[in-house]
């Protein structure tokens, strides 16, 4: 996967991060917000500068996991929170994980793999939860083109595609989307199978 680290390293170099909204999305913020269990096992997968794990280690989850193919954002998320553990901060291929956890947040993460990885992200994040595990966070829900990242999709080919490991407790369009993704983003709540 190096040209993947490159292609990464690269957009982190020149600041070349649009999907980057320089805080926890508000859905994500209000899903966490109800979360009671703060020993929980999180990862937040491609997680870029990671304003979730701020956010939930500033509220006391402090079994958070940040996983990033470019060291780049992980410097710089360890710059802005010098406290957070270093060794919860991995750099490597997603696809090389094999930890489990209870819970995996997914923001800007699978828009931004090759649609043809999809199948092999839905078998990953199926292996690295726990039984009873979620994977809970947004898609994009835009119409998909060869043109990414980001990468689109829709609601009935994200259906057909984690239904085989998941249960779907929830894939609605995001009410609380940040205005600019307004209406171009499912919030999903899957339960492992």
């Amino acid at each position: 996967m190096k040209d993947e680290k490159t292609f990464w390293d690269t957009k982190y170099r020149n600041n070349d991060t649009g999907w980057d909204i320089g805080y926890v999305s508000t859905p994500i913020k209000e899903y966490i917000d109800q979360l009671t269990d703060k020993t929980v096992k999180i990862l937040i997968p491609g997680g870029g500068n990671s304003y979730e794990a701020e956010y939930l280690f500033n509220n006391g989850f402090k079994n958070v996991y940040v996983v990033d193919i470019s060291p780049i954002p992980l410097e710089n998320f360890k710059k802005r929170v010098p406290s957070f553990p270093q060794e919860n901060l991995l750099n490597l291929d997603f696809f090389n994980l094999n930890e489990t956890y209870d819970l995996i947040l997914e923001q800007t993460f699978f828009c931004a793999l090759n649609p043809n990885l999809r199948e092999a992200y839905v078998d990953k994040m199926h292996s690295l939860l726990r039984p009873n595990g979620r994977l809970v966070g947004l898609l994009f829900t835009f119409p998909l083109t060869e043109d990414g990242p980001p990468f689109g999709g829709n609601k009935t080919a994200y259906q057909k595609l984690f239904s085989k490991r998941f249960i779907i407790k929830t894939m609605e369009v995001a009410y609380n989307s940040i205005p600019p993704r307004q209406g171009n983003e499912l919030f999903i709540n899957l339960k492992k199978r």
